[in-house]
């Protein structure tokens, strides 16, 4: 028995939500697949935020036709598609897919769009390559740290110098009135 009206209309909803949350889709040929490796890909993708919907290409078209910057996904729907829809963290997502795809050799990634723009698959791994949300804030606190340091120290510098000046000239002074003339 086939899908009813209602039932393909709430495939589209909710396709509709995840893309609306999503701020990269990956489109990935799944073709060969067994569910146990579609599972396996779902467990890695779950930590970076990424659900993988597998549905038909008709159901994505019709969720997309609406939302304009996921108008260029339209011309990677063909053949049996699983899309990948990131919501944050796009960086291990990309890594978590390279990682299954390394294992399996079985997918095929056909591209992406993120921010209304197509992303062929040299696109998509530079992404990859980019540092993880928490690798750049890690960054950006060592910077921090690093400089707050530098300003402590330099502040702490001034009266030590201030300190060695005024010893120098009360060494001198001293020598001075202990030479005799």
């Amino acid at each position: 028995m086939g899908r009813t009206l209602e039932n393909k209309k709430e495939i589209v909803a909710d396709l509709k939500g995840t893309l609306s949350q999503s701020t990269l889709a990956l489109v990935i040929d799944y073709q060969g697949l067994t569910v146990a490796e579609i599972t396996d890909l779902r467990r890695r993708l779950r930590p970076s935020g990424t659900v993988c919907k597998v549905t038909k290409n008709t159901f994505m078209g019709l969720a997309i036709q609406e939302e304009e910057k996921w108008q260029p996904m339209s011309e990677l729907l063909k053949g049996s598609s699983a899309f990948l829809l990131v919501k944050e963290d796009f960086s291990s997502a990309i890594k978590a897919y390279q990682e299954f795809q390394k294992a399996t050799k079985k997918t095929e990634l056909r591209g992406g769009v993120m921010e209304g723009r197509l992303l062929k698959d040299e696109d998509v791994k530079a992404l990859g390559d980019l540092p993880s949300k928490e690798q750049l804030m890690a960054q950006i606190a060592g910077a921090i740290n690093a400089l707050a340091t530098k300003v402590a120290v330099g502040i702490k510098e001034v009266p030590s110098s201030l300190a060695r000046g005024i010893q120098a000239i009360a060494d001198k002074d001293k020598e001075g009135a202990t030479t005799p003339e």
